[in-house]
């Protein structure tokens, strides 16, 4: 099997790569996915993320490891395992973050990567649905979509921070440098009834390209070399162990999970790392997945009465007439994404802009990760700190591909992270008793009246928090020691071999991450363009 670009991992990064590199069809790709195609009906029913996250064929079934930050507890860690990857089973928010989290990147020594240079990758990769606005695009491959039902449960939330004093922002991505508290409605990856995958609106059109060959159900175990030079990799079927050859390059879209572990079995890495897990140095490079990062998350719930919510339209007959709504009109609960507004806020003095998202539901759940929703009316707000100090890792455990890696984000690690997801307790706290609310407020559910002081939120949320699956910066981007790829995403000490995904963040964005690893992958296919138009002019 031999290409010019062989891409592992056919998730969000993957996609847009496989789509874009076999735009010139004198380019042959090949696209290897572990998982397998995307013929799920929950897939893309959007509301279907609900039963997603545990799936046994569609997930990696991964588990962090127990730590202090989560009270000990070894949470599961859902990353997609499928055509589409993550942006398969994701709750479908999609929110570039702020521009401050892009001049942060560009400040740490990546040139190219400030919001001025961002922006238009973000604008090429939208076919936007909402009105026409400067800020987006609309000839791009993903459909994005504002939220076209805002239930009155969301309308007073939103009603509530603004007598709290944030501004009301009508498009959550038209977001000035320096702005302050705000909120607004979530916008999605949909396109009408149905999921805006990666798979769905990339790799879709380009599977009929006769350049680009898709190879699913396929375990990498390693990228093999010759000399300093990436020259392919070796991957598994049922058919047996085969490889296939990169002319040009290899390029990880793993993932921040697969992509340094799949580095590691390579022999690419921190040497003792690698020689705890018996696996010998071909380069050492110690930042491989070292400065891991994820958003954590703890929830607030309450029980309200005057006004609907999910818990009601979710169950007996009112979710059969949610089913007939949306399969004849394509509207209705079965379209919601995870959240339906957002608020960011400033709860930690020192920051200069909001530190903390806010995503709120017009639900409530059972205590766990899988959703299941409670038995009385109720909402959900969900703090986490947009910018954690907090660093973890990915680290391989032994030389079988088979085996998961050591995952750990170190969840608040940092003491600012820990100030962080108090404070942001604090605020859903004072926004249900904002008059707006209050009136509908029966009781807070979760954590209850009993939780009062700062030591007991941290407590709750130690023991209730979980990952908002913005898993990042595993393939650190940047010109120090500590990091694995240059800002043209080629791995520092080798040829040939590049990181396209959201591992090679040099700090994790503040708000969701699937729009901005898309961003990346648009912005990593026009750099490989580049240098292919280079290698030919020269």
């Amino acid at each position: 099997m031999q290409a010019d670009y062989v891409i592992v991992g056919a998730g969000s990064a993957g996609c847009v790569l496989a789509n874009r590199l076999t735009e010139d069809p004198a380019v042959r790709v090949v696209l290897i996915e572990a998982g397998g195609k995307d013929w799920n009906p929950l897939i893309h029913i959007p509301v279907g993320f609900m039963k997603l996250l545990d799936h046994k064929q569609l997930t990696w079934g991964f588990k962090a490891e127990a730590d202090p930050g989560t009270n000990g507890r070894a949470i599961v860690y859902p990353r997609g395992r499928v055509l589409g990857g993550s942006s398969s089973i994701n709750g479908l928010i999609y929110i570039r973050g702020q521009p401050e989290d892009f001049d942060h990147w560009a400040q740490l020594g990546n040139r190219g990567w400030s919001w001025d240079d961002v922006l238009p990758y973000f604008k090429q990769a939208e076919n936007w649905q909402g009105e026409d606005a400067e800020i987006h695009g609309t000839r791009g491959f993903l459909t994005t979509s504002p939220m076209s039902e805002r239930p009155a449960a969301c309308q007073a939330i939103v009603a509530a921070a603004q007598e709290l004093g944030l501004e009301y922002r009508p498009d959550v991505n038209n977001l000035p440098p320096g702005a302050g508290d705000s909120i607004g409605w979530c916008q999605q990856t949909r396109g009408g009834r149905r999921r805006a995958s990666a798979a769905r609106t990339y790799l879709r059109p380009a599977a009929k390209r006769p350049n680009l060959q898709i190879v699913t159900k396929a375990l990498v175990h390693r990228v093999l070399f010759d000399g300093r030079r990436a020259v392919g990799i070796e991957f598994s079927r049922q058919s047996g162990v085969e490889r296939a050859d990169a002319a040009r390059e290899v390029i990880l879209a793993a993932g921040a999970v697969g992509s340094p572990h799949l580095l590691q079995l390579s022999g690419v890495g921190g040497p003792e790392v690698l020689a705890k897990a018996g696996i010998a140095v071909h380069h050492a490079l110690p930042g491989v997945g070292q400065n891991f990062q994820d958003h954590y998350i703890a929830r607030m719930s309450a029980e309200v009465r005057g006004v609907e919510t999910l818990n009601e339209r979710g169950r007996g007959l009112s979710f059969a007439n949610e089913v007939l709504r949306y399969v004849t009109t394509g509207t209705g609960m079965l379209t919601y994404s995870a959240s339906l507004c957002a608020a960011s806020v400033k709860v930690l003095e020192e920051s200069a802009t909001p530190d903390v998202q806010v995503v709120f539901a017009p639900a409530s759940y059972k205590p766990g990760l899988i959703r299941k929703l409670d038995d009385k009316p109720g909402i959900t707000g969900g703090p986490w700190q947009m910018r954690p100090l907090s660093r973890g890792y990915v680290l391989v455990r032994s030389p079988d591909p088979h085996e998961q890696p050591a995952i750990n984000p170190r969840y608040l690690a940092e003491e600012a992270d820990r100030r962080a997801i108090v404070g942001g307790l604090k605020f859903v706290r004072r926004l249900f008793a904002a008059p707006a609310l209050a009136k509908h407020v029966v009781a807070e559910t979760m954590p209850g009246a009993d939780v009062q002081s700062d030591d007991e939120l941290l407590d709750y949320a130690r023991a209730n928090g979980s990952t908002v699956y913005h898993a990042s910066c595993s393939c650190m981007m940047g010109p120090n020691p500590n990091c694995v790829v240059d800002g043209e995403l080629r791995v520092h000490g080798l040829d040939g071999l590049r990181v396209i995904d959201a591992s090679v963040m040099p700090a994790v964005t503040s708000t969701n991450t699937n729009a901005p690893t898309i961003m990346i992958a648009e912005k990593g296919a026009a750099m490989i363009k580049a240098a292919a138009r280079e290698r030919l002019a020269a």
